[in-house]
């Protein structure tokens, strides 16, 4: 799977001084450059007189038209919903989007302000902002299409049972053997009814650390980053992302409840989605304690960050788990309108 052979690669190293002359060269612009942390890129906060941007240098071994992909849908939404608060693209001065070069394609991006959700407060309307905003996101991605919009995602939950030779990573015997077991189900239960369900191309990790807020206001989203996990899916895999970070919150029922039905206000969910909603968060939960677990392995050194979403994947896991299945789809489908 070629997104598995990604995320077994360090992230590209070009120094500051040889950015910051590509950066003058072919943006016209200068200033201090501040590393950022990234799995897989090479990311840096870039301070200019003209305002502050995010420059960032993608890993080598992604494919080309990956890194096309992933633009091309910036600039797809920032046309049909520019309101939403993602990052814009800064072109060239040739009026290109991507510098190629041999370590990485550079790019360029606004800056957005406001806090991670992971670092501040997480009151029940933010659950419910969130849940609007991914709908309309969502929404504003649906008639995008792409060559590579359909490549093969690891986290993708789609992709689960790719998981298995992978499971061995977790630590705790007691929790791989959950996994285990789980992933079996999965692959009798869940596969193949999904596998029915109309995809579309999504951004995939709506998670607390790609969303920002208001400092003084967390219920007020200021920012949606990163869509480097974006992929053709069925659409409800979409919002069990998002919905597995709010499993572990206190109240996992009230912020699930609030998520839910900002979402379906917008993007209403059809029977057969609220269904199948408990066991795709439950599948994204242990697919986000899996890969952080086998990456943590070959990189120790960066593990603190790699392993950053999973303990609220332990904790959402346990707290589901403790509800039972039928809880949380009555919970999803009252949300719904659908009791």
């Amino acid at each position: 799977m070629q997104d598995a052979s990604l995320l077994t690669q360090t992230p590209p190293h070009l120094p500051s001084a040889a950015l910051a002359t590509h950066l003058r060269q072919h943006w016209g612009l200068e200033g201090r450059l501040t590393p950022l942390t990234s799995e897989r890129d090479q990311n840096h906060r870039f301070d200019t007189p003209e305002g502050r941007f995010v420059v960032r240098l993608t890993n080598p071994a992604e494919p080309a038209a990956m890194t096309d992909f992933q633009t091309r849908a910036h600039q797809h939404v920032a046309r049909t919903a520019p309101f939403l608060p993602i990052q814009r693209l800064l072109p060239l001065n040739d009026g290109s989007a991507i510098l190629p070069l041999p370590e990485g394609r550079l790019r360029v991006f606004t800056y957005l302000p406001g806090t991670p959700l992971a670092n501040g407060p997480r009151p029940v309307p933010q659950s419910r902002a969130i849940g609007t905003a991914l709908a309309t996101l969502t929404a504003a991605l649906a008639n995008f299409t792409h060559p590579a919009a359909d490549h093969d995602l690891l986290w993708d939950i789609r992709q689960f049972p790719a998981l298995a030779p992978k499971l061995s990573a977790i630590a705790d015997a007691a929790q791989r053997a959950q996994a285990e077991t789980l992933l079996a189900d999965f692959n009798a239960r869940i596969a193949p009814v999904l596998n029915r369900i109309p995809r579309q191309v999504v951004h995939a990790d709506f998670n607390p650390h790609n969303l920002l807020c208001a400092p003084h206001d967390p219920e007020t989203l200021t920012g949606i980053l990163d869509f480097g996990d974006m992929v053709r899916t069925p659409r409800i895999c979409d919002l069990a992302v998002a919905a597995s970070y709010v499993a572990g919150l206190p109240q996992p029922l009230i912020h699930l409840s609030a998520l839910i039905g900002g979402y379906d206000d917008h993007l209403p969910l059809t029977r057969d989605e609220i269904a199948l909603l408990y066991d795709l968060i439950i599948a994204r939960m242990v697919i986000t304690l899996t890969i952080p677990a086998w990456r943590a392995s070959l990189y120790p050194g960066n593990a603190a960050y790699i392993l950053r979403n999973v303990p609220s994947a332990k904790a959402g896991l346990a707290a589901f788990q403790s509800l039972g299945g039928t809880a949380v789809t009555e919970t999803i489908a009252r949300a719904c309108g659908q009791e």
